[in-house]
């Protein structure tokens, strides 16, 4: 059997894509960079006991014992949609910059205020499933099932359908195809593999992804970043990579937040410097998933 071989049902693997001759990009203006800002919206839809799951998240204690309420784990995520996402909002608000909110439905249903707030402000929704669930635990009927009830869920709560989706940190075999044959989903982000968005088939239909990065993201302040000073300096060397060779090819920036990481004070001082840096130069866009994969439909079709 050859590396080549299909020996997995699912989308086949491209290592190649643009193989160096990308695009020229015309972003809006002329931007030489698009910064896209990626607040990712789980508090309230992650595991826990007291929501019936077996176990909680794995948190401080990885051998918390099994049925039992974590409560201090639980008030960790509490934080970013109790305060966390005040504070980011109003960071964006004060900046004049637009954020895509990766939501999850139940999160949202449990905080309905904030919800509107979203597509109030000017921010726009993808889907970041049901719930903050590991989907390639689910059989394919079921993982449509939950597409189903996170479309129907998210517009009832924001007031409109979410064209876009992203699953919890990856996709199943499925997804992708699930997507296609509902229909109503024009892009999805579950991939991590480019700077720029792509055109993929899936069963003869067109289908655009717009790639996320767990690269320039504050998820690592559970691991790498000592201090918001780190990610600071991260976001800004990313920055200034992508908007030299932004001067003949545009690329995009993708910034991955979480509002119970990023939302902390200290934190949040630092995503502000970069977001006040990054608009001190011409020719930047900071646009929402929507808008690029808008602007992909109408320039780069």
């Amino acid at each position: 059997m050859t590396a080549t071989e299909n020996t997995i049902a699912g989308p086949q693997r491209d290592v190649v894509g643009y193989n160096g001759k990308p695009p020229k990009v015309t972003w809006p203006g002329g931007a030489r960079i698009a910064i896209s800002l990626v607040v990712n919206y789980e508090e309230g839809s992650e595991r826990a006991v007291g929501d019936g799951d077996p176990t909680g998240e794995q948190g401080r204690t990885p051998d918390w014992p099994a049925g039992k309420r974590d409560l201090a784990l639980e008030s960790l995520y509490e934080y970013g949609s109790r305060a966390g996402f005040w504070r980011l909002i109003s960071i964006f608000d004060e900046l004049d910059v637009k954020s895509t909110f990766y939501a999850c439905a139940v999160a949202l249903e449990r905080n309905r205020d904030a919800a509107k707030e979203i597509r109030g402000r000017g921010h726009d929704v993808v889907s970041h499933g049901y719930r903050w669930e590991d989907v390639v635990l689910l059989g394919r009927e079921e993982e449509r099932e939950h597409i189903r009830k996170a479309i129907a869920s998210i517009e009832e709560t924001t007031g409109e359908r979410p064209v876009g989706w992203y699953c919890r940190y990856g996709p199943s075999v499925h997804t992708r195809e699930l997507l296609v044959e509902e229909g109503g989903f024009t892009y999805d982000c579950d991939a991590y593999n480019d700077d720029l968005p792509y055109w993929t088939t899936v069963h003869g239909t067109k289908h655009l992804v717009v790639p996320y990065s767990l690269a320039a993201n504050d998820i690592k302040f559970q691991s790498s970043y000592g201090s918001p000073k780190d990610f600071e300096d991260y976001l800004k060397s990313d920055f200034d990579r992508l908007y030299k060779e932004g001067e003949t090819h545009p690329k995009m920036m993708s910034i991955g937040l979480h509002m119970r990481l990023v939302g902390r004070p200290g934190r949040a001082q630092g995503l502000y410097n970069f977001i006040e840096y990054a608009k001190s130069f011409p020719g930047v866009w900071f646009a929402t998933r929507g808008e690029i994969a808008q602007h992909w439909f109408d320039h780069h079709a």
